[in-house]
């Protein structure tokens, strides 16, 4: 595992346990879409914690390949985006970081594994758009950090100045 951090500094709101996990839970798998404006709430208050407005210049979601995207029917990422992008005033982009080769889930996997299974994945539509750019990448779970690693070392290729990655929650590493 090579665990270089490409991303400045990541946050979540809580750890993925308990209440915090079950709600996530029925919000991506049982579509519980009314917990949307609830989870933007919170990650705005979140975000206020550690970072003001003026700090990013765009607010960037970690992207579903297209196949999963439409096994779900949304994008829980994309959707803290724009719940986010209304509360603080950041502007959003849902389509300069795609996914271009789909993954099976990873719940399972190592941070190694899921290190290996990410690596290439993702790749950036418009360089000119990210060039200069303080960038805030946003997930509903930072597990192992391979994903949201994979996704800034893409964006900081692409000549973006910072990413910072904001959360809903972070798993807890087991001993």
């Amino acid at each position: 595992m090579t665990r270089e951090k490409y991303f400045t500094m990541a946050r979540a709101l809580g750890y993925y346990e308990g209440p915090l996990r079950e709600a996530i839970h029925r919000w991506k798998y049982e579509e519980k879409s009314c917990l949307t404006s609830f989870f933007g709430e919170k990650l705005a208050e979140g975000f206020h914690r550690y970072w003001d407005s003026r700090s990013f210049d765009l607010l960037i979601p970690v992207p579903l390949h297209l196949k999963r995207l439409r096994e779900r029917g949304f994008n829980q990422a994309l959707l803290l985006v724009k719940e986010l992008s209304r509360r603080t005033r950041i502007p959003y982009s849902k389509r300069l970081l795609q996914k271009r080769i789909p993954t099976t889930p990873q719940v399972n996997l190592s941070g190694g594994e899921r290190e290996k299974r990410v690596r290439g994945s993702f790749h950036v539509q418009r360089d000119e758009e990210i060039k200069g750019k303080s960038i805030l990448l946003v997930d509903d779970v930072y597990t192992t950090g391979a994903t949201v690693n994979e996704c800034s070392k893409v964006l900081l290729m692409a000549e973006a100045e910072r990413v910072d990655v904001l959360t809903l929650a972070h798993a807890i590493k087991s001993p």
